[in-house]
């Protein structure tokens, strides 16, 4: 009966008393959409523990065929180890006036609990389902769900309902999304909390109706409404919708160096950096011979990130915020993020470093208001001066980085013994990931191009090179082959040589390949047309800014690359005889701006060609403002890619 009258109450306050069936008929601004939710009433009840009762109600209407489709059967996510969740009724309202019961009557259809589809992290994720039927446009589904616990595993104990409680004990946080890729006619969220806990709540992104009201036994209920809510429409490469579109966050922490000296005790008194006889002797053969602080630090890190396969599997007690043990990381050699990072800590510790865990929140911006805003674990090392340096062992697996600057701009919190506050990490200058490509060739009379080039790359640009070589050894000729075929498809590749795949460490990748390309160039008795072979966007891999696509004219939101770089090519080029005067049919304007920089040029001397071209994208994240510079630079380097040269005597 509480349950059921929590329910009805938060109809009630949200919805006015009218929560049963509403119109067909959907208003213009969710035309385009597959759905429509009329409503979805979220009520929370908080319990001292922290440990959180959440009832949802819901009302969806099929718009179209595509909508019946997509909700032909109910589903709920969640994890046995810390949740409990139930499907309590499905109604289908159909446009005709009757009503079918799938859940919830004497005749309720079967709720299957089974595994979740999973794939390089197994930790025992389920689903539970319930098939709804077919469906016609306009008939309408009712859904009420029941849930408690929370979406990740820690540490069990006590009574049954303990393994419910948040890792956090005794707080509250939530993260509710006031946007959706479907319409929404009216959205509610509802928390009942006890008055000892002091509740922090910030809308970002938007504007709800905010109201708080005593509610019974020394509670207080705060009620966010949302009405209206037009489904969103993504940009390519916009940032994470959650960093545009309205979130509602909640949190009883105090603040983020309280969250940050939790973060520190929970994996000091689970004993997970404790260190053992042979990661000991494991440390000591990696640093022989070491010569330095960083050398140290830096063997460590990748040894971890090269050793340690990313594969997450089901370990029992641990899951969540606290990181498994060193033994047992020791033991499997395999983990996700949280266990690299673990596996350092332990390991920097042994080697007489002060290091610790630290949280941060990769593809997406973390607020102020310090609720659960976390998905990446990685590692904190604090130098002999007493700088902090981060470390990443998941993401750095043969990059040359000890920190991915794929990561820039992102924020990050260190869990440190006396706290520390929210911190973002600095953007990459674009120098530390150039690309630069270097060539010198000659065109025949015949218009054959022979000549060599050489490519050089540093960072995350040295990386993306080196993915010729992911394949097996037999395949690294065909892999570098086919990157000179994919820009001129009757090629010749004469010879490549190429700096150890393996001891990337030691220096930057260096390919040099010898080339002979017949039919280049069109040669006639006064002119001379071809585009320069380095032009054509060569180690396109290394340039993901180039797959933007430029037709768009104007942003609403911010837009991200995957990291700031540097791009610099120059080619000589020997002309089968002298020419006078250069013909070139597209404009490239150069661009001085804080976000890109960009310039090109020829220049011709008699038989000599030579050809510039330097792009420069300093950013990971830009601003919508950025987009017009932005967007120029790579319309110049694919409008030099794609316009011949015309030479004339």
């Amino acid at each position: 009966m509480r349950k059921i009258f929590l329910l009805l109450g938060l109809a009630a306050t949200c919805l006015g008393g009218a929560w049963a069936q509403t119109d067909n008929i959907a208003r213009p601004k969710f035309r385009g959409c597959h759905q429509l939710s009329r409503y979805d009433s979220t009520f929370v009840r908080m319990e001292e523990s922290g440990l959180s009762h959440v009832y949802n109600h819901s009302l969806i209407e099929m718009l179209d065929r595509t909508g019946c489709r997509n909700n032909n059967v109910v589903k709920m996510d969640y994890d046995p180890q810390s949740a409990y969740v139930e499907i309590q009724q499905v109604l289908v309202h159909r446009q005709n006036g009757g009503t079918d019961t799938i859940v919830g009557g004497s005749n309720s259809r079967p709720v299957y609990d089974y595994i979740a589809p999973a794939r390089m992290i197994y930790w025992g994720a389920s689903q539970k389902m319930v098939e709804v039927g077919y469906l016609e446009p306009h008939d309408q589904i009712e859904i009420r769900t029941y849930r408690k616990g929370f979406t990740y595993a820690l540490l069990a104990s006590g009574d049954d309902d303990a393994r419910y409680i948040p890792p956090m004990r005794g707080h509250f946080y939530d993260i509710v999304p006031f946007w959706s890729l479907e319409g929404i006619e009216l959205k509610c969220y509802s928390l009942s909390i006890p008055n000892s806990k002091k509740l922090q709540y910030e809308v970002y992104g938007g504007e709800l109706e905010v109201s708080s009201t005593a509610d019974e036994g020394e509670r207080t209920r705060y009620t966010f409404v949302g009405r209206d809510i037009e489904p969103i429409h993504r940009e390519q490469g916009m940032v994470a919708d959650n960093d545009v579109q309205c979130k509602l966050l909640l949190s009883t922490a105090a603040d983020w160096k309280a969250k940050s000296r939790w973060f520190y005790q929970v994996n000091e008194d689970y004993g997970s950096f404790n260190s053992t006889p042979e990661l000991v002797q494991k440390v000591r053969e990696i640093l022989a011979g070491a010569t330095s602080e960083m050398d140290t630090i830096s063997r460590l890190t990748h040894w971890v990130a090269d050793n340690m396969r990313y594969c997450g599997i089901s370990m029992g007690e641990g899951e969540g915020y606290t990181l498994h043990s060193a033994k047992m990381n020791m033991a499997d050699m395999c983990g996700v993020c949280k266990d690299k990072a673990g596996m350092l800590v332990a390991m920097l510790r042994a080697a007489g470093f002060r290091a610790y865990a630290a949280m941060t929140m990769a593809g997406e911006r973390i607020d102020r208001t310090p609720a659960d805003q976390f998905n990446h674990s990685v590692c904190v090392v604090q130098h002999r001066d007493g700088r902090y340096e981060l470390l990443d062992p998941t993401w750095v697996p043969g990059v040359r980085e000890l920190w991915s600057s794929a990561e820039q701009q992102q924020g990050y919190l260190m869990g440190l013994p006396n706290g520390a506050d929210l911190m973002y990490t600095p953007t990459s200058p674009a120098d530390k990931h150039y690309l630069r490509i270097t060539g010198t060739s000659r065109i025949k009379k015949d218009g054959t191009l022979e000549g060599t080039f050489t490519v050089t790359a540093e960072g995350q640009s040295d990386a993306a090179v080196r993915r010729v070589f992911s394949a097996r050894m037999s395949e690294w000729r065909n892999n570098l082959e086919r990157e000179l075929l994919r820009v001129a498809p009757q090629a010749e590749l004469l010879g490549v040589e190429y700096t150890s795949p393996d001891h990337y460490l030691d220096q930057t990748v260096k390919l040099t390949y010898r080339y002979r390309i017949p039919h280049f160039a069109v040669v006639t008795k006064e002119e001379l047309i071809f585009t320069p072979l380095l032009a054509r966007d060569l180690f396109r891999s290394a340039q993901p800014h180039l797959n933007f696509d430029t037709s768009i004219a104007e942003r609403k939101y911010p837009f991200h690359d995957r990291c700031s770089r540097l791009v610099e090519i120059e080619e000589t080029i020997t002309l089968p005889a002298k020419y006078t005067r250069m013909h070139y049919s597209t404009q490239v304007r150069g661009i001085t701006h804080p976000a890109v920089n960009y310039g090109c040029g020829f220049e011709l001397d008699g038989n000599v060609l030579r050809f510039g071209q330097s792009a420069m994208y300093n950013k990971r994240v830009y601003d919508a403002a950025d987009w017009p510079a932005f967007r120029m630079a790579v319309k110049n380097q694919l409008s030099i890619a794609g316009t011949p040269v015309i030479l004339t005597k």
